[in-house]
């Protein structure tokens, strides 16, 4: 059975602000650690209206706060945008408040649009760099070695666990190069789930940190009571992500009854591939989704992003994903 873990994208909707936004991600964390989920993510975003967690290391720690066990972590930082110094001590410093609890994934791209990127003072070149830089931060988290002339501090020592993040090729090879656990971003960007997938393990390194490959999924799961109301609120994420391809960012809508009046034929296509990794609907479609996937892949992992409008629904489908889960569970008892 794979292990259930979330991706929070900690969504400003338009009945909500940024702080109710970054409080309803601490709540369902809080949620998602008694229902046992295995950990729980948010990720870097930067110039978008309806995302809260660009300050991603400050979030994190608003959520470790409000949990006791279940990890917390990056679902990525983009570290590109950063110097390997910098995260080392933010996560370091993570790690150093809450014990042996904190994630970090590792991705390469800038997370937002290209005003935002020259912003951020992001070299344009600094993508290339992204395996020496991994290598450089791993080096900051690990023990000083005589003679060290910079030291994280926090971070030194504190080893946090590493995870390469990404949508093609080229990082499940970093990761197996490396031994480090993969997670495939196939919720919004699926084509080349298997091949990435099939390279992640056919060129594993076994590592210090990780002797076996770990491979994770990305995941929408929608649920709901029954298919027809699942099918509903998935028109918000259906609308944001028509929304990205007019170019017009903006705050979560709530769900509507007939995506078909929102979207053009070509908008259908081209969200419907998209979001082609996705499980919407009541508990026994989500137990086979979540079958079918599992066996697809041979995730030892999901990475569940469940975008739903309205707060107290979302609370309702994690739970009820998570108790569709449990009877293949069982089975394989």
């Amino acid at each position: 059975m794979a292990t259930l873990s979330i991706l929070d994208l900690v969504r400003i909707t338009e009945q909500t602000t940024a702080r109710e936004a970054l409080d309803n991600a601490r709540d369902v964390a809080g949620h998602a650690e008694a229902l046992g989920y295995q950990r729980f993510w948010v990720a870097e975003h930067h110039n978008m209206r309806g995302i809260a967690s660009a300050a991603t290391a400050v979030v994190i720690a608003h959520i470790a706060a409000g949990t006791k066990t279940i990890r917390v972590g990056a679902g990525g930082i983009m570290l590109p945008n950063h110097s390997p110094l910098v995260i080392a001590e933010q996560f370091g410093t993570l790690a150093t408040l809450f014990c042996d609890r904190i994630d970090l994934g590792l991705g390469r791209a800038p997370g937002t649009d290209q005003i935002a990127s020259q912003a951020l003072r992001r070299d344009p070149a600094a993508s290339e760099y992204f395996p020496q830089d991994v290598l450089e931060l791993q080096a900051l988290l690990a023990a000083p070695q005589p003679g060290q002339r910079v030291v994280a501090v926090p971070g030194a020592g504190t080893e946090v666990p590493l995870w390469i993040l990404g949508s093609s090729t080229f990082g499940a090879r970093l990761a197996a190069e490396l031994g480090l656990p993969y997670a495939f971003a196939s919720h919004f960007a699926p084509d080349s789930l298997d091949d990435a997938l099939r390279v992640y393990r056919a060129n594993f390194k076994p590592s210090k940190q990780l002797a076996q490959p770990h491979a994770m999924v990305g995941v929408n799961i929608i649920a709901a009571e029954t298919d027809e109301a699942a099918r509903r609120l998935a028109t918000t994420q259906q609308m944001s992500s028509t929304n990205m391809l007019r170019n017009q960012r903006g705050l979560s809508k709530p769900p509507i009854d007939d995506i078909e009046t929102y979207w053009t034929p070509l908008e259908k296509v081209q969200v419907l591939r998209k979001l082609a990794v996705s499980i919407v609907g009541s508990p026994d479609t989500v137990n086979a989704g979540i079958e079918s996937l599992v066996n697809r892949t041979m995730a030892d992992e999901l990475m569940i992003v469940s975008d739903i409008f309205d707060h107290t629904a979302r609370l309702r489908s994690f739970e009820l994903i998570a108790a569709a889960a449990r009877p293949r569970a069982a089975q394989l008892r």
